[in-house]
């Protein structure tokens, strides 16, 4: 009998669990956990998944509960979760000069959510470079702060896996247990995570795309506006939508907050602004925080589970449902209610394909979302907008937290390590799903029937 090979929609999720076993296995050392610690198998599998994930929700203090050796360990997760455990072990083969077949790049270019075959291990190699150089510059920046504070040997470890845990929206840190709440002041700290944050969250097909329109510009002395329309439409709606996004999230925190003496209330002027800039940015599936997120008031909250549920772009290491999917759903929806035959944007017309892929993958995400949260309310005793902010942050590995993960009973977290888990392989998997799949359904010609909606 001749058997299947395994689909790119099906190895994509196993790689995932695959490198959550193995950092599970590699927590349960116990050289991996802190002297005077110990480790049960719920802790090191909730914190393998939260790092494989990027998503940064804990049960247990990183910098004081793991050793050096598991903090390293984590690191490790969290940069092939970021990057995309297909894409690490391709990287890891090609420097190992194995050749690819197709099905090899077909796998490849799935993980990385890119349709082309032609150029493809040129393009990762130019993610590795990329990555590693916008990490390296972060920690050589936080150096200047880490350093002097905790020494050389601790300040550059620090700084490195900030660097990592920035760049790859993780939001985990081992500075200690206020996140960067003592830090919201330092605008080193503040700029350069929140630039690593944007980074990793933009997507890399938009990194290239603008580094070859920018030194394009500057040869043929284009205008800003001349540069930025000669960019692809994918690159414009994402710098448009995240630049909307981080805005409009900023004025909106700092006039929600501003008066919340648990929050910006004790702040200065330029702070209060500092301040309500990260908390828009780092709602975009980071999951740092400058101000305690259990005092922030319910409707900043509100709009951190949108922001949250959007999260960042597509092929990054951002989650959510991504600015692009927002983006066309929304058009959709404008195009329908303004009598509009096309939906266009940037003079470019969006295909009925990718509009349906967008609308299932937000339905999708809702539901989800929907079904996590009833599971997680009916343990008992949690207030519906905590639970709702711990369940939108797992499904959109965003990691910010109002206190209630580490109180979760057994149950509580196994509902979110599964949201976690899904919140990472669900876009991807949802995606390849609605554009890939072929029914037979489709070979099938019907009657128009007469529906009534609305």
């Amino acid at each position: 009998m001749k058997s299947k090979r395994m689909t790119p929609v099906q190895f994509i999720p196993i790689s995932f669990l695959l490198a959550i076993a193995v950092g599970f296995g590699l927590l349960m050392i116990p050289f991996a956990t802190a002297a005077g610690e110990s480790t049960d198998p719920l802790t090191a599998l909730f914190t393998a998944t939260t790092s494989v994930c990027v998503t940064g929700l804990v049960v247990v203090d990183t910098f004081a509960h793991w050793s050096v050796f598991g903090q390293g360990i984590i690191l490790v997760l969290i940069q092939i979760g970021g990057l995309g455990v297909v894409a690490v072990g391709s990287m890891i083969l090609l420097i190992g000069k194995k050749k690819f077949s197709l099905g090899d790049r077909i796998l490849l270019g799935n993980s990385l959510n890119v349709d082309r075959n032609r150029g493809l291990l040129g393009f990762l190699v130019s993610i590795f470079k990329g990555v590693f150089i916008a990490e390296g510059i972060g920690a050589l920046l936080f150096m200047i702060e880490f350093i002097p504070q905790f020494g050389i040997g601790k300040g550059i470890w620090i700084s490195v896996f900030q660097s990592v845990s920035a760049f790859c929206n993780a939001g985990m840190d081992i500075i200690g247990p206020n996140s960067l709440i003592d830090y919201n002041s330092s605008p080193l700290v503040m700029f350069v995570t929140m630039g690593l944050i944007i980074m990793g969250g933009l997507g890399f097909v938009v990194w290239f795309d603008l580094y070859d329109g920018i030194r394009r510009g500057f040869k043929q002395k284009y205008s800003p506006r001349q540069t930025f329309s000669h960019l692809s439409e994918h690159s414009k709606v994402v710098l448009a939508m995240t630049l909307i996004l981080i805005f409009s999230g900023t004025a909106f925190v700092f006039v929600s907050e501003y008066s919340n003496p648990d929050t910006l209330g004790n702040l200065s002027l330029p702070e209060k602004l500092l301040n309500s800039l990260f908390q828009s940015v780092t709602f975009r599936t980071a999951g740092f925080a400058s101000v305690p997120q259990d005092k922030l008031r319910e409707t900043t909250c509100i709009l951190g589970n949108i922001f949250m549920f959007i999260g960042g772009s597509p092929v990054g290491t951002a989650g959510g449902i991504k600015t692009v999917t927002a983006f066309l759903f929304f058009m959709n929806a404008y195009s329908y209610i303004t009598g509009r035959k096309e939906n266009v944007a940037f003079h470019r017309r969006i295909s009925s394909e990718l509009m349906g892929k967008a609308s299932a993958i937000v339905f999708v995400s809702i539901f989800t979302t929907f079904v996590m949260l009833v599971l997680l309310v009916s343990r008992g005793g949690i207030v519906l907008t905590d639970a709702l902010y711990e369940v939108v942050s797992a499904l959109g590995t965003v990691g910010l937290s109002r206190n209630l993960t580490p109180r979760l009973d057994t149950v509580g977290r196994f509902i979110i390590i599964v949201s976690m888990y899904l919140g990472r392989i669900g876009p991807i998997s949802m995606a390849f799903f609605f554009s890939k799949g072929k029914g037979a359904s489709n070979n099938i010609s019907h009657s128009e029937g007469k529906f009534y909606v609305g």
